[in-house]
């Protein structure tokens, strides 16, 4: 799929998926409408929707990463144009879209991943780097750093501190 083409669901995913200093999970609500995520943003955690597609609060995790961001003057038909440079990315890229913001994701996108992506993993996921792998309920479950013993219980020190 072209990042140009990107919208909506799919293009929150691929953000979230661009995100990869940030979300450590994605997983997906509203019966596979919304994309939702887990993550830690510069000390802000964050756990639920992400939808940055459609809100400016949410896009601005994007725009703190930019470099640079010039905006230009619409081409055609009043499409969105933007130039951006971001932190991690791979050198200056351009957007379009219908508007300002959608033209900024479309960038930060395409300068993680080029100019095109895959379809979208409709399934739970973790983020390792730029890798997503499917997550389930064991790999989950795996994943607590504090698992109880056979002699203790879940957070007891047994012994005393010297």
């Amino acid at each position: 799929m072209k990042v140009a083409d990107l919208e909506g669901v799919a293009l929150d995913y691929w953000v979230a998926r661009s995100l990869h200093d940030f979300v450590r999970e994605i997983y997906f609500t509203d019966s596979g409408e919304t994309v939702a995520i887990r993550g830690n943003d510069h000390g802000r955690p964050w756990d639920g929707r992400f939808t940055p597609s459609s809100s400016w609060e949410t896009a601005a995790v994007v725009l703190e990463r930019a470099q640079r961001f010039e905006v230009r003057e619409p081409a055609h038909r009043g499409a969105a144009h933007c130039v951006a440079e971001f932190e991690g990315g791979n050198g200056t890229v351009e957007g379009r879209g219908e508007s300002l913001r959608v033209a900024l994701l479309r960038a930060f996108v395409e300068s993680r991943f080029g100019d095109s992506v895959e379809d979208i993993l409709r399934q739970s996921q973790s983020l390792i780097g730029a890798r997503a792998q499917s997550i389930g309920e064991e790999t989950v479950f795996s994943s607590y750093a504090d698992v109880p013993t056979p002699d203790g219980e879940i957070g007891d020190i047994q012994a005393q501190p010297r």
